[in-house]
């Protein structure tokens, strides 16, 4: 339902985002999971650690890459984390601000 919304109406929008909020609309309007429901999702959360595999196997198969430049990886990490964070506080500080002054 999803990916047909997001394909015919708001395509800049994911299909499995859309997905997920319609579901979620579902169930604060239903206000309750029914059993199968519940059945799926903890099956689904059994075996959620088969879902991370492929990008392990991502990250091994390309370990001597990694190694070669393991540390531009590190640092482009570090510095996307840091500016990450710095942005976050400036955009909070600039709200708090604005809802705070009047």
């Amino acid at each position: 339902m999803g990916e047909l919304i997001s394909k015919f109406f708001i395509p800049d929008i994911p299909g499995p985002v859309i997905g997920l909020l319609l579901l979620l609309s579902f169930l604060v309007i239903k206000g309750e999971v029914n059993q199968p429901l519940g059945m799926v999702a903890d099956t689904f959360r059994q075996h959620l650690g088969l879902l991370f595999v492929p990008a392990s196997v991502g990250v091994v198969l390309f370990l001597p890459d990694l190694k070669t430049h393991g540390l531009a990886v590190t640092l482009a990490l570090l510095v996307s984390v840091v500016l990450t964070i710095a942005v976050t506080a400036l955009v909070l500080k600039l709200f708090w601000k604005a809802t705070h002054d009047e």
